[in-house]
């Protein structure tokens, strides 16, 4: 029998281990496989060879429920981009190499946009190469929610729940003065703003929310964002604004390069953290009222203790039915969910060509955004709500969440090359 490898890429999201999780119980269940490997960090774990056994490190139920309610990526991860493998095929020529060394029948790579280019440009290289032993199928994973050909992706429903959650809990904190008060918030979110949509769920049980809500996909104004403020302290005192961090003016530019080097990474993303704290000094010299900042940052990845139950069942879901798309010789593949109904809510599993996946985004449709340009419609939130409900009877020790460490252990744990 062959062998299974499974990796992740991209950032962490708090559902990425429940897809891992999935591949592994679909894997146990099917008979099919002989060992199944984890490589370290990765499609750069992939290249280094460095693998975990992962048969030996999850070795039972409990196990896979304590990988569940894990955040992060168990298995590390990396911001890779293989090169063209038409000016450059040395990486695949040792990617390949490394698969055939330990058997590798099936790879699954768990990650956003760009680790499905990854598994796009792998795919269709195993596959001009008449490599045809070697399956390759891309798992969804993204907190921004902006994966094409997916109703939506692992991760967000959670990040959106704690969202929401943090909003509404912000509420009750800036309600108990009676003094004009801004309080900005920073949500993720480069050029897609669901995330920052979310904050509106925390209006569900009767809370006012953020007052104004402004998405990355419409052009900022921030002589506009000014008067929008002042009309808003006339109403109430206490004023609380959600901001994705990649909102831009009318002619492109981030809000937060005030304060940017410029820098990009390696697939050309500008860092662009730092839109709530340029708004704050705007709000303090031409309003002049107290004014607050807060960047929700990595937070909102990674708080496993507000999990949507919702989001973790589909994530481990979508990782089974990623195993099962390798299983049946497909390549070049994504396990993807497609929404039947919304109330009551309904989804399905497919899968699509990862080629109309990679390097796309899904953004905001405009008409879910109301005219003002700064609150979103009736119709985002009932795509919003189905994606929080629920949740997790999350396993504690010493009075925290109890977490499972794959990767810490790998280093001492990898299999003998």
């Amino acid at each position: 029998m062959k062998n299974l490898l499974i990796a992740q890429s991209g950032g962490p999201t708090v559902a990425i281990n429940a897809t891992l999780a999935g591949i592994i119980t679909g894997a146990c269940v099917s008979g099919g496989i002989d060992k199944v490997y984890g490589a370290l960090n990765g499609i750069q774990g992939v290249l280094n060879d460095n693998f975990v056994n992962l048969n030996e490190l999850i070795l039972d139920t409990q196990c896979v429920d304590l990988l569940c309610q894990t955040p992060a990526a168990a298995l590390g991860s990396c911001r890779f981009k293989l090169s063209n493998p038409e000016e450059d095929d040395s990486q695949y020529k040792r990617i390949v190499e490394v698969l055939q060394k330990h058997n590798i029948g099936y790879f699954i790579y768990i990650g956003g946009n760009d680790s499905m280019d990854t598994v796009d440009k792998l795919s269709e290289y195993l596959v001009s190469h008449n490599v045809g032993d070697i399956k390759v199928v891309g798992a969804p994973k993204t907190i921004d929610n902006d994966l094409a050909e997916t109703d939506h992706c692992p991760g967000f429903g959670s990040a959106a729940k704690y969202i929401a959650t943090t909003f509404a809990e912000l509420e009750r904190d800036c309600s108990v003065y009676d003094i004009p008060a801004v309080t900005i918030v920073e949500v993720m979110g480069r050029n897609a703003g669901w995330l920052t949509a979310s904050s509106a769920l925390a209006r569900l049980n009767g809370g006012r929310g953020p007052s104004l809500i402004y998405l990355c996909e419409k052009a900022f104004d921030i002589d506009r964002f000014v008067e929008d403020v002042k009309e808003e302290i006339k109403k109430h005192p206490d004023v609380i604004v959600a901001i994705s961090e990649g909102i831009k003016d009318e002619n492109g530019r981030y809000i937060s390069e005030v304060n940017q080097s410029g820098a990009t990474d390696m697939f050309g993303h500008s860092y662009i953290a730092g839109a709530a704290k340029v708004l704050e000094q705007v709000v303090r010299e031409r309003i002049g009222c107290k004014v607050r900042s807060i960047e929700m940052n990595l937070m909102q990845r990674c708080a496993a203790h507000l999990a949507s139950a919702t989001d973790l069942s589909e994530s481990k879901l979508l990782g089974m039915h990623a195993f099962q798309c390798a299983m049946e010789g497909m390549t070049g593949v994504m396990a993807s969910v497609q929404r039947i109904n919304d109330n009551p809510y309904e989804i399905i599993f497919r899968r699509v060509r990862v080629k109309d996946v990679a390097n796309k985004e899904k953004t905001v449709p405009l008409d879910w955004i109301t005219p003002d340009g700064h609150d979103v419609t009736p119709e985002m939130m009932q795509y919003l709500k189905p994606l929080i409900k629920g949740e997790v009877n999350t396993k504690y020790k010493n009075g925290i969440p109890e977490h499972i460490v794959i990767f810490k252990n790998g280093i001492d744990n990898k299999i003998d090359n």
